[in-house]
């Protein structure tokens, strides 16, 4: 298997590489306007995603109820149980907006993209990795907030407006990708000719979203007080929480004695969690936090992280089911 750069990955590290060199432009108070260009650039990426995702795929994939229910408890209840238990056993060794990062992460819903294009590549169940990823993106917009909400209460943080919470997620998550499906009659052939270019808006837009958050957080003087190893204990966090995650799904699926294809499908929808989403429900839901760069930080490394070894995963599960037929 040959490696290549992804753009994407690289733009990271040159979005906070600019928000370091030119802070003043992306912070809240800039000519770049953040908080209407977010709001705006979040509502679009749904919209596209509302276009782009078939409904008729997602429904071919719903009746294996077993794995979808495996893959919504990991992503749901396992993943944030990881999470409280990487928090209890590091006590003070974390900083607390880290802490609240490493959560956040393990409170997100599962990716779509990335989730559907691994299984297919790896032969396994597609139709539902589909169902799996697009209903978590759905739950997550409820169940996310209810998991911040109650890890910022039990540490006695600031108790965050979960109606207003919810209420913006799903003015700007929700309703753009109703509207996207209800325009699919006539945008979906467009769409379809133009797949590549809607994916670099998606990208732009997120990693322009990721600019911003790290403008505030460097202009407020947050990252003045981490060192090093703040970023050495995002990557080993990072490590930790996803090899126990692939380790446990993967148990699971062995314990259910599910076939190999649905195997593929729950550990690749069960293990990962979503950036495209996940930096904006954390603009809505951190809005008025200045940490918010360092919030977003594990759950960058870790997108960079499954991305690789689901890549080197799914390439050796596909030459396998190859090389079987």
């Amino acid at each position: 298997m040959r490696f290549k750069i992804d753009w994407f990955l690289a733009g990271m590290i040159a979005a906070v590489g600019l928000a370091w060199a030119l802070p003043s432009p992306g912070a809240k108070s800039g000519p770049l306007h953040p908080d209407f260009v977010n709001r705006f650039g979040v509502a679009l990426i749904f919209f596209l995603n509302g276009v782009s995702l078939s409904f008729a795929s997602m429904k071919a994939g719903a009746l294996r109820w077993p794995l979808h229910l495996v893959v919504q408890l990991s992503t749901f209840l396992l993943f944030p149980l990881v999470g409280l238990g990487l928090l209890t056993l590091s006590g003070n060794l974390l900083v607390p907006a880290l802490g609240l990062g490493f959560f956040f992460l393990c409170a997100l819903p599962s990716t779509v993209s990335s989730s559907v294009a691994m299984t297919s590549a790896a032969k396994g169940n597609v139709p539902a990795a589909v169902f799996n990823s697009t209903l978590s993106s759905l739950i997550g917009v409820f169940v996310t907030p209810l998991w911040i909400s109650w890890i910022g209460q039990s540490q006695g943080g600031h108790a965050m407006s979960l109606l207003k919470v919810i209420t913006d997620l799903l003015l700007w998550l929700i309703l753009p990708l109703m509207l996207g499906q209800l325009s699919r009659p006539w945008l979906a052939d467009w769409a379809k000719r133009r797949r590549p270019w809607l994916f670099a808006v998606d990208r732009v837009t997120i990693l322009f979203i990721i600019y911003t958050s790290f403008c505030d957080s460097i202009l407020r003087g947050v990252w003045s007080e981490q060192g090093a190893g703040t970023l050495i204990s995002a990557l080993i966090g990072g490590g930790v929480i996803f090899f126990i995650m692939f380790g446990l799904v993967w148990a699971i699926c062995r314990l259910l004695d599910f076939p190999l294809p649905d195997r593929i499908t729950a550990v690749f929808c069960g293990s990962k969690k979503t950036l495209v989403s996940g930096v904006p429900m954390a603009q809505i839901i951190f809005s008025s936090d200045p940490r918010l760069g360092i919030i977003l930080l594990p759950l960058m490394i870790y997108h960079s992280m499954q991305l690789v070894i689901c890549a080197v995963l799914a390439d050796r599960w596909g030459r396998r089911s190859a090389d079987a037929q």
